[in-house]
């Protein structure tokens, strides 16, 4: 492949149709096709279009075995993500320091803007990471907070971002103010209400995440925080479950910081991620990391990480682009159809309960599921060993159940098997606790 043509690729300098064909041919023309037939069909028909779907399911490689149903953990990459990650990272290796530190390193600012124009803000609000969790992280390390100063958050947060908040309660003597919230998530203005009672005039962050990832709910991320700005507070979201799953850009949920991982539904290579902090308030952030300017107002101080994975970086674009031609309307219709797909008659088993909104405001592709007196370690194992169905079992606070989450590579006979699973467990007779 011709190293120029995929370095402009990564820049944005091509369509996304040029990009494929430089990286699979015969990929790139049948990708284009699929897409022509697609193009005019409703979002509801097309999230049903079993074709489509089953084509771009060829695009990845799909264990024949294993029925993958935790892509909330991380997802697999599209095959042209891996050969373009693969390619890069045997440019790499050809002269690293030269190749890394002097070519590939050039391709980031265009990789910015592409996120950037993804998330639809300014380039010079992104900060091009590892993970949600080491953009939160920075976040809430680096600001500027004193003894007494509250911070409003949920115990549905994800835990590493509740224990950074726990170091900075024991480091520095802030205090935390926790939020129950109802699973599943469907009334807005309850839900902002908890926010807005917990929060006093010591108030300064409100951490609020997205997606609730052990039951797939979908918080209202704006009106929460709307209210919180009026109260004087800044906001934190955590986006790491809903960035390229279901479609809105980042000024939608009124964040003054964000962060997600793109190695989740965007499809981007594993360790990948983004962070974004609204202009005005870079200066107010401390960079994690050494930099020369800690304080400074360029959002790159964040990224002084040494050493890191060129390779893998560079092949965000492609993700990116897999995404957009997919279309992100299209993508979420056809995630929230596979979890309506399997939920609803799933929901309607004896001794069943559902802690995931059914209702498409408040959910999209994940959902949790789990059986009265049964452990969700006995589902997941149950269902493992019956049907090789990969879930993961979640218990925290009130959920207590297994999380599945298909992708947009997951057909209709893998929740099939799902379902005759769950059929088969819901007329078992209770296991013991130390029973599978």
């Amino acid at each position: 492949m011709n190293r120029r043509n995929f370095l402009m690729a990564t820049a944005g300098s091509l369509s996304a149709f040029d990009m494929f064909s430089s990286i699979d041919k015969n990929f790139a023309r049948h990708l284009e096709k699929k897409i022509n037939q697609i193009e005019n069909q409703s979002l509801s028909a097309a999230s049903e279009n079993e074709d489509f779907w089953g084509w771009i399911r060829q695009g990845y490689t799909v264990s024949p075995n294993v029925i993958n149903l935790n892509n909330g953990g991380v997802s697999p990459q599209p095959k042209v993500v891996q050969d373009a990650h693969i390619r890069f990272y045997q440019y790499s290796n050809e002269a690293p320091s030269y190749y890394m530190w002097r070519i590939l390193d050039q391709g980031r600012e265009g990789l910015r803007n592409k996120l950037a124009d993804l998330a639809g803000v300014s380039a010079e609000e992104i900060a091009i990471n590892r993970n949600a969790t080491e953009g939160l992280n920075t976040i809430i390390f680096g600001l500027n907070l004193k003894e007494g100063d509250e911070v409003v958050l949920s115990k549905y947060d994800y835990p590493n971002m509740m224990n950074a908040w726990k170091q900075r309660e024991k480091r520095d003597k802030i205090k935390l103010v926790w939020i129950d919230i109802p699973q599943p998530t469907e009334n807005d203005d309850e839900i902002v209400k908890l926010y807005e009672n917990a929060i006093s005039d010591k108030t300064k962050i409100v951490h609020v995440t997205h997606i609730i990832n052990w039951s797939g709910n979908i918080v209202p991320v704006r009106a929460i925080a709307d209210m919180a700005h009026k109260k004087g507070c800044e906001v934190i979201v955590d986006a790491a479950h809903s960035f390229g799953h279901f479609d809105f850009k980042i000024e939608d949920t009124g964040a003054d910081y964000l962060a997600t991982s793109l190695h989740k539904w965007l499809g981007a290579p594993f360790g990948s991620g983004l962070m974004y902090i609204k202009k005005e308030k870079i200066k107010n952030v401390w960079a994690l990391l050494s930099a020369v300017e800690p304080d400074g107002g360029d959002i790159k101080k964040f990224e002084s990480l040494g050493t890191r994975s060129f390779a893998s970086e560079m092949a965000i674009g492609t993700a990116i682009d897999f995404h957009n031609v997919i279309g992100a309307k299209r993508k979420e219709a056809r995630l929230r159809y596979l979890k309506d797909y399997w939920l609803e008659k799933a929901s309607k088993l004896p001794k069943a309960k559902v802690c995931t909104s059914l209702k498409p405001k408040y959910a999209c592709a994940i959902g949790n599921i789990g059986f009265e007196g049964w452990q969700p370690q006995q589902i997941e194992a149950k269902l493992f060993e019956r049907y090789k169905i990969h879930t993961v079992s979640i218990v925290i606070e009130k959920i207590n159940g297994i999380r599945v989450t298909p992708n947009v590579y997951t057909n209709l006979q893998d929740l099939d098997f799902l379902s005759k699973g769950l059929g088969e467990i819901s007329k078992l007779e209770v296991p013991t606790a130390t029973s599978k």
